[in-house]
């Protein structure tokens, strides 16, 4: 019933007990990855992966049950609130009404912690002792490290350079919890070796990092490699987002209009929207819009070319069918290192392609003024990355203002910027720039893409 409830909370009875597959409800099958050797269709094997993981990579199965083990986890913080953002709508003056779902309760501080306990869970069952990783602005990296702490696991990560120095507490909070974080490119391995050989200055990227998890995992039988996003399995942990926010819009009495999150590789974002999109799917909602948001300066959807490409610089992880500037695209050092990330995630991809999403990039000082003008408004310092769809949420209710028509608006906030301020200095001090679209670069990566034989049937 609609109310004046500003929080709209579930109880822990109320919080799903399966993840949601969207692959069941695709009204055309995703392309297949790619052996990156053998370039034909493949699965993915240890030591990439737990069993378990791989198996839900791909199940058509539309409900996935979440182990007793994980949901006893996941209610350290969940069900997470929805909030009905009152003071925002006010200081915009806007008749659309605004409502945020918030991951930043989560004891990491953001969404990743959802797969992360997941996949921790699936290694033990295996018998796995050490995960390695990547990690962009450290929300993974922190994510995984705790939930490495809660089974048992050793974690290693390697973190993106230019981040890894920005945002040292994210490197304290995964030591806290017991894992190993060193910058990427490091010394530690052969492609960190021969990218610092190249260029000893590099800031590192996530497709630098992905090869260096990767690599290390491959030496050691002991060891898993775990990712946080673009996969179809770690998308399908984070659905408990959305599913959980159906539930709460449904006790507020609204249904979105709009549904705005940030795009990197794509698991916050899709964790929101996938139980949505399904009713858009089966045409329930033909008129939901679902807006996918990235940075101007690392425009994977928006720019990028979909075809075959490798997930990481060294070519090491299988080759997917995706938006991608090129797998050695070195993105520019942007604070929303979280989005960093020169593909996006097979199923976001695919949904896009089908017409069922869109896709706006917006530049850095523009989403930071929209972050703090809602963490003056509501009190919650977002995360740089959420700062996106903040952007392009405030800009859609100012043209709600604007034409009268009161819409409303879900925002996928993925976590805080309690570890981000250092960000928010430069832009409160004048010192942030925006970076334009290098395309130069990007043409230039573009022209490393594996040749691919495989047509589609």
């Amino acid at each position: 019933m609609k109310g004046k409830e500003t929080k709209i909370i579930l109880t822990e009875k109320e919080m799903p007990t399966s993840w949601y597959n969207v692959l069941a409800d695709l009204p055309k099958p995703l392309p297949p990855i790619l052996h990156p050797a053998t370039k034909e269709p493949t699965i993915l094997p240890p030591p990439l992966f737990p069993s378990g993981i791989r198996d839900q990579e791909f199940s058509t199965e539309r409900y996935i049950e979440i182990p007793e083990e994980v949901l006893d986890i996941y209610k350290l913080w969940r069900p997470t609130p929805l909030i009905r953002a009152y003071r925002l709508e006010k200081a915009l003056d806007t008749p659309a009404k605004i409502f945020y779902k918030y991951e930043g309760v989560s004891p990491a501080g953001s969404h990743k912690l959802n797969t992360a306990v997941a996949q921790a869970y699936y290694a033990k069952k295996d018998g796995i002792k050490r995960f390695t990783t990547e990690t962009g602005a450290g929300q993974w990296g922190s994510a995984l490290s705790l939930g490495c702490a809660f089974f048992g696991l050793e974690c290693k990560v390697y973190m993106v350079k230019v981040s890894y120095y920005q945002k040292p507490y994210r490197r304290i909070l995964m030591e806290t919890w017991g894992a190993q974080c060193v910058p990427s490119p490091s010394p530690d391995t052969e492609i960190g070796r021969k990218i610092l050989a190249e260029d000893p200055n590099s800031p590192g990227s996530l497709g630098i990092a992905i090869s260096e998890a990767i690599e290390d995992a491959f030496k050691r039988d002991d060891t898993y490699y775990s990712i946080g996003s673009v996969i179809n399995s770690v998308l399908l942990h984070q659905t408990i987002i959305g599913q959980e926010a159906k539930k709460q819009m449904e006790k507020a009495g609204y249904y979105p209009d709009i549904i705005v999150g940030c795009i990197g590789g794509g698991s916050n974002f899709a964790g929101m929207f996938l139980p949505f999109v399904k009713d858009k799917l089966n045409g329930k909602k033909p008129n939901l819009r679902i807006i996918n948001v990235e940075p101007t300066a690392c425009p994977s959807v928006t720019k990028g070319l979909y075809t075959w490409d490798y997930g990481d610089v060294a070519g090491l992880a299988p080759i997917i069918k995706m938006y991608t500037l090129g797998h050695t695209f070195m993105p520019p050092g942007i604070h929303a290192g979280g989005l960093r990330y020169h593909g996006m995630a097979p199923i976001i991809c695919h949904l896009h392609r089908l017409g069922y999403v869109e896709a706006k990039a917006v530049p850095q000082v523009a989403t930071f003024q929209a972050g703090v003008q809602f963490a003056r408004a509501e009190g919650i310092v977002p995360a740089p990355e959420p700062n996106h769809a903040i952007r392009v949420a405030i800009d859609e209710a100012l043209a709600c203002r604007e034409s009268g028509e009161s819409k409303t608006i879900l925002i996928a906030l993925s976590g805080h910027g309690h570890f981000d301020l250092a960000a928010y200095d430069e832009y409160l001090t004048g010192k942030l720039q925006d970076y334009v679209y290098p395309e130069e670069k990007v043409k230039e990566a573009l022209a490393h893409l594996p040749k691919v034989d495989y047509v589609e049937a």
